[in-house]
């Protein structure tokens, strides 16, 4: 028994590297395919990520004073170590909720909040695919959509898609393209989502668009982005396929994608 609890500090240690090992597998599975995102991100993070960190961090202290006060003293920078892993892990997950809390609780951005650029069905039939959030009306307020009836507060919920953005996202607006015909302006958008790292980037001539597809480092979150040129200006849109809130993602990520036009632009 006294063997055992000399070596808690290293049971500690290895527990809190297992725990780690877990929350690893659960972001960066889901991204090649291994599980969903549900597994990954609902179960193995939201959900027993906290009592995985609780149980690591519990060990550890008592490794830790085990180490630190008995005679002779043990290897109590192992269990320091222990304590450390869930600490750090826990304190990113107070992070990530944070930034959710302070995030508008939309999911799809756009420059143009009364006539937002309309995904192609190629891109409509892989949201279905996905099983993926409805796009809906810019006009209707939250708290007449399904998705946020039980979400958000009274003050929110009378609140439309086009409000939310205007109150927190007004830096967002489109190019001016009067001086750039269509053919140009296409070229920089499509050349503008290679630089920001999209995917599977798709133009139409036809329609004055270009599409392409996001995806997020942890998770393999895919978000659906159309540029559009019409009347002289270029307008953005992103859109998550998966979530209630996208912690400001889609908002930050046509920032990017206007700079990047605007720079093949010259402008």
């Amino acid at each position: 028994m006294k063997n055992h609890l000399h070596r808690l500090p290293e049971y500690a240690l290895w527990l809190s590297l297992a725990v780690l090992a877990w929350f690893a597998f659960a972001v960066f599975a889901p991204k090649i395919g291994l599980i969903g995102w549900q597994t990954g991100f609902g179960f193995m993070t939201v959900t027993a990520g906290p009592i995985l960190l609780a149980i690591a961090a519990l060990v550890a202290v008592v490794a830790l004073a085990l180490a630190y006060f008995r005679k002779p003293r043990g290897v109590w920078w192992k269990a320091g170590l222990a304590l450390a892993i869930p600490a750090v892990l826990f304190a990113g997950l107070l992070s990530v909720r944070a930034q959710g809390e302070a995030a508008p609780p939309i999911h799809d951005v756009s420059t143009d909040v009364y006539d937002p650029p309309q995904f192609s069905a190629q891109t409509l039939a892989m949201r279905e695919e996905w099983g993926a959030n409805p796009l809906n009306d810019y006009a209707t307020p939250l708290g007449q959509l399904e998705m946020w009836q039980d979400r958000v507060d009274p003050d929110m919920a009378i609140k439309t898609h086009a409000d939310v953005i205007a109150e927190n996202y007004g830096d967002l607006q489109p190019i001016a393209t009067q001086q750039v015909s269509q053919q140009r302006a296409l070229d920089a958008a499509v050349a503008a989502m290679a630089d920001i790292g999209l995917q599977d980037i798709r133009r139409d001539p036809a329609t004055g668009t270009v599409e392409g597809v996001a995806e997020t480092f942890a998770y393999g979150f895919r978000d659906d982005v159309i540029v559009r040129i019409r009347d002289g200006r270029i307008d953005m849109r992103s859109a998550s396929r998966v979530g209630v809130s996208d912690l400001g993602y889609n908002a930050e990520r046509l920032r990017e994608l206007s700079k990047a036009i605007r720079q093949r632009l010259g402008n």
